[in-house]
């Protein structure tokens, strides 16, 4: 029997994070790289982010599309679909996934990166944070 060390059980600062599937009318989800200075720099993800204080989830993701995107849409377009949970080395995080198929804007990459549709059964082809990699097959089952 292996021995658990004091590290393994001690408790990690806990952030809840929302995601959105942005879905166009061809059925591609918007994926968006994550800007420098951040961390995983580079890697994709689906667009949103921290919940604040006193945020729900669906202000949080509004807020954040805005941010991110330039885009506006309204709770009533947001559907929760699943949520993942992961431990990373310095945090455990809870992502929220919700779908979107309308939305006002061109989306746009506001702070910086890159953005690309793509096609779901694709989107194993892009490197992503592990909570985010997590999401890949209810949304694939889904679309």
């Amino acid at each position: 029997m292996s021995e658990i060390s004091a590290a393994d059980t001690t408790p990690l600062k806990r952030k809840f994070i929302t995601a959105c599937v942005l879905v166009d009318t061809d059925g591609r989800v918007l994926l968006a790289t994550r800007p420098d200075g951040k961390d995983m720099a580079g890697l994709w993800e689906f667009p949103g982010g921290k919940i604040e204080q006193n945020e729900t989830p669906e202000e949080a993701l509004i807020r954040e599309l805005h941010e991110e995107l330039g885009v506006d849409t309204q709770t009533s377009c947001l559907a929760p679909l699943t949520f993942v949970t992961h431990r990373y080395e310095t945090f455990d995080l809870v992502l929220l996934l919700y779908v979107c198929r309308r939305w006002k804007g061109q989306p746009r990459a506001m702070e910086g990166g890159n953005l690309a549709w793509v096609y779901p059964m694709r989107l194993r082809d892009y490197p992503m944070p592990a909570a985010n990699a997590g999401l890949i097959s209810a949304i694939q089952d889904l679309l």
